[in-house]
């Protein structure tokens, strides 16, 4: 009987407990849908706007000091990302989206994450094939990637 008595006297105090815990609905995270490289960055050509699609960088990029931009839209995993099969670092900043739609890097006024930016710089490399692909951290779990040779 005394078990019995403080099992529910237990269930009483960690309802009591939860009652007081304000109910927080969170949406889930949203899977990864797409991602992009937007942008090469060089020396030797300033910023070059990369289109949907593009396969290659119109421009001679070459040099030292190569950076490229992607945007990943969803919440992935740990990309992996590559320049002709080396591997390379970068930085990631969360992307979000006002009510109006407009994508901006996140701050207080934000209301929702959408995606990130990573910027990785090629660390002297100076040309090849710029590889990135992502696995949605919840369900389906699909992968996305692109390709983009750079010049």
């Amino acid at each position: 009987m005394g078990v019995k008595r403080n099992f529910v006297r237990s269930l009483g105090l960690f309802c009591t407990f939860m009652a007081s815990v304000p109910a927080v609905m969170a949406a889930s995270a949203p899977p990864l849908s797409s991602v992009q490289v937007l942008k090469v960055q060089s020396a030797a050509c300033g910023i070059e706007n990369i289109s949907e699609g593009q396969d290659k960088t119109a421009c001679d990029h070459g040099g030292a000091n190569i950076k490229v931009y992607v945007l990943e839209m969803g919440y992935g995993r740990v990309p992996s990302v590559a320049l002709d099969g080396f591997g390379l670092d970068g930085m990631k900043t969360q992307v979000c989206a006002y009510g109006n739609g407009n994508l901006t890097e996140c701050t207080g006024a934000a209301t929702k994450i959408v995606g990130a930016l990573y910027i990785y710089d090629l660390e002297g490399k100076q040309e090849g094939t710029f590889t990135f692909s992502n696995t949605s951290i919840n369900a389906p779990g699909n992968q996305v990637s692109t390709q983009l040779y750079i010049k």
